[in-house]
C-alpha cells in the first residue's frame, strides 16, 4: 500500500507539470494550475509524513530525505509565487519532485533518528531542511533568470506570460529568497555548533557534512556581500548561487548517500 502511495504522489506531480507547462496550445487557467500543485504537495506531505514519523523516532533515510527536500522545494516555490511568475521553474522542479517522491517505493532501508520526542532537535532539523529547500528554489530561479537575460542580450524576446515581471524585480525577489535561506542556515549552523550535545547527545565533530555546510554558508555570505557592495547579478551571481547550493546538497544529501547507500552505514 505504501509503495502505491509513493507512485500516486509521483503521478500527481507529473500531472501538475503537464498542467503548468509553458507554451501550451491551450493555456490552463491559474486556479487549475494552483489546484494541481496544491493537491500534489498536500498528498506528498501526508505520504512522506507517514513514511518518516515512526513510534521510535524519525526515519530520515537517504530516499526519504530526498523526497522530503523535493517536496519542501515545491512548497516554497509554490507559496513564494516562483511557479506562477517563472514557468521555467515549474518545468524543472515538478518532474524532479515526481522522481524523488517515487524513489522511496524502491527501497526499504530505514535510518532511525531517535529524537522524535526532542522538540529542539526536531526544530533544528526542520529549519535546516527549509533552508535547503529555499536555496534549491533560488538556484533553479537563478538558472531561469540567467536564460531570460541571455535571450534579452541576444535580442530574442523571452517567453511571455501574463504574470511576467521586469528582470530587475525578479532579481530582487531572488535575493530576498537567498537572504531568507541564509538566515535560516545561519540559525541551523549556530544552533548545531553551540548546542550540539544538547540537541543530539554528542559533542560537535568535524564531518564532511559540517565542512560542506560551513563552506556553503561562506559562499552565500560572500554572494550577499557582493550583491550589497558591488551589485553582483547575472552570470556572476549564478555561479555563486549554484556553487553554494551544490555544497549544501553535498553536505546533507551527499553525505547520507555515501554513508547509507555506498557504505551501508547509518
Amino acid at each position: 500500500m505504501d509503495i502505491l502511495l509513493h507512485v500516486v504522489v509521483a503521478a500527481l506531480y507529473v500531472a501538475a507539470a503537464w498542467v503548468c507547462r509553458p507554451h501550451a496550445e491551450f493555456p490552463r487557467p491559474r486556479p487549475l494550475r494552483a489546484a494541481a500543485i496544491g493537491v500534489a504537495v498536500a498528498v506528498h506531505a501526508i505520504v512522506i509524513g507517514r513514511a518518516i514519523v515512526m513510534p521510535d523516532g524519525l526515519d530520515l533515510s537517504f530516499l526519504h530525505a530526498l523526497s522530503l527536500v523535493a517536496g519542501l522545494a515545491v512548497l516554497v516555490a509554490w507559496v513564494s509565487g516562483a511557479l506562477r511568475i517563472l514557468p521555467g521553474v515549474a518545468t524543472m522542479i515538478l518532474p524532479v519532485a515526481a522522481l524523488c517522491a517515487a524513489l522511496p517505493a524502491l527501497s526499504r532501508t530505514p535510518h532511525r533518528f531517535p529524537y522524535a520526542d526532542a522538540p529542539w532537535a526536531a526544530a533544528h532539523i526542520s529549519v535546516a531542511l527549509i533552508a535547503y529547500a529555499l536555496f534549491v528554489v533560488a538556484a533553479l530561479q537563478a538558472v531561469v533568470l540567467t536564460g531570460i537575460e541571455q535571450r534579452l542580450h541576444r535580442g530574442t524576446p523571452a517567453a511571455a506570460t501574463q504574470d511576467t515581471l521586469p528582470l530587475l524585480t525578479l532579481e530582487r525577489y531572488l535575493f530576498r529568497l537567498i537572504g531568507a535561506g541564509f538566515v535560516l542556515l545561519t540559525i541551523t549552523l549556530v544552533s548545531g555548533i553551540v548546542f550540539s550535545e544538547k540537541l543530539f547527545g554528542r559533542p560537535l565533530t568535524l564531518t564532511h557534512k559540517n565542512v560542506f555546510s560551513v563552506a556553503g554558508w561562506l559562499v552565500f555570505a560572500v554572494l550577499l556581500y557582493g550583491r550589497w557592495r558591488y551589485g553582483w547579478r547575472g552570470r556572476a551571481a549564478l555561479k555563486w548561487i549554484l556553487g553554494g547550493t551544490l555544497l549544501l546538497v553535498l553536505g546533507y544529501l551527499g553525505s547520507k548517500f555515501v554513508l547509507e547507500v555506498l557504505l551501508h552505514r547509518g
